[in-house]
């Protein structure tokens, strides 16, 4: 089952008895569990009563089954949800597996991981997971690319009655990172910078909240790159990490790499310099720029984004983050 069908399946009001979610998206795991409580809880104040809430942390399977048995006090079914699934222990597979073949029907047991559970350059093998339950009950949350976030964003945030412009999300993308549940954090921060209130969000409230200075500082980073201005580009980053996060600062990077490589390609298959430059939201010069160097072809960006996540690998892996980040800025700057 896909996110969207598993949302219309509880939005009828027929929440299934088990359901496992995955994937990175925190604001989606976020939403799918308050979907589903409203949908068991149209009084949100019988919640308390009959929604028990675990962390795969610190809680054992074989507790949690004991927990999906109980049956409610009243009418209605219980709800029973574990974040963090991910670290369950697979010594209760068997458990698990048991239970969902035969789950009690006064229960609705969803299982939620903030990581996905299939393979991956940072999982050999599928988690245990996904082989203790029925594929009917797996629902693998989707993965957006960059340049989707900021629609993504304007449409959630109209969700909650905020109005964001085009530019202010696509900025809040910019400097805050692919995290949705931050993203949206920051844009309800960016709406109470106007005042009580206000529920519009433009740049001028996304400024307001981060700093014109950092704005500046990070615009600067990323414009040096673009020139491979190595040394300008290295004194900017050496200012900005004394404030500002690694991780942060590299996906910003990122971002403006797959920009410069979607732009070139384009170019290249004919493309008008205008035309990408209304898609991509670059002024034409910026365009024109990225896409007139020879050196630049396709190959090289492809190693361009090989290096960035070279350098996400040796973060994640206890990497010292001013030696990394410059180095990786040197390569980027670098003529290959």
């Amino acid at each position: 089952m896909d996110y969207a069908a598993f949302l219309r399946t509880v939005e009828r009001g027929e929440p299934p008895a088990i359901a496992l979610l995955h994937g990175g998206d925190g604001q989606l795991l976020d939403d799918a569990l308050d979907a589903v409580t409203r949908a068991l809880f149209p009084d949100r104040s019988l919640a308390a009563w009959g929604r028990e809430v675990f962390d795969g942390r610190e809680h054992g399977v074989d507790e949690i089954v004991r927990s999906a048995m109980t049956l409610p006090l009243g009418a209605g079914r219980r709800l029973v949800a574990v974040r963090r699934a991910q670290a369950l222990s697979a010594k209760g597979a068997e458990s698990l597996t048991e239970y969902a073949a035969s789950p009690n029907p006064a229960t609705c047991l969803v299982l939620l991981a903030d990581e996905s559970l299939r393979a991956s350059r940072e999982r050999r093998a599928d988690h245990w997971l996904l082989g203790a339950l029925p594929a009917a009950a797996i629902v693998a949350l989707p993965v957006r690319a960059s340049r989707e976030l900021a629609g993504w964003l304007r449409q959630r945030a109209a969700l909650e009655g905020l109005t964001v412009t085009d530019e202010a999300a696509r900025l809040l993308v910019e400097l805050t990172g692919e995290d949705t549940a931050t993203l949206l954090g920051e844009a309800r921060k960016a709406a109470l910078a106007g005042g009580p209130d206000n529920r519009n969000v433009g740049v001028r409230d996304v400024g307001a909240i981060v700093g014109e200075h950092r704005l500046d500082a990070i615009f600067d980073l990323t414009r040096a790159v673009e020139r491979r201005d190595a040394a300008g580009a290295l004194r900017t980053l050496d200012r900005l990490l004394a404030t500002e996060d690694a991780p942060l600062l590299l996906a910003v990077l990122v971002r403006d790499v797959r920009t410069a490589w979607t732009a070139v390609a384009w170019r290249r298959r004919g493309r008008p310099v205008d035309e990408i430059a209304r898609v991509l939201h670059r002024p034409p010069a910026v365009i024109e720029a990225l896409t007139s160097s020879a050196a630049r072809s396709e190959a090289h960006f492809a190693r361009q984004i090989r290096r960035c996540w070279e350098a996400e690998r040796r973060l994640k892996s206890s990497g010292e983050p001013r030696a990394e980040m410059a180095a990786l800025v040197a390569d980027l700057c670098a003529e290959r």
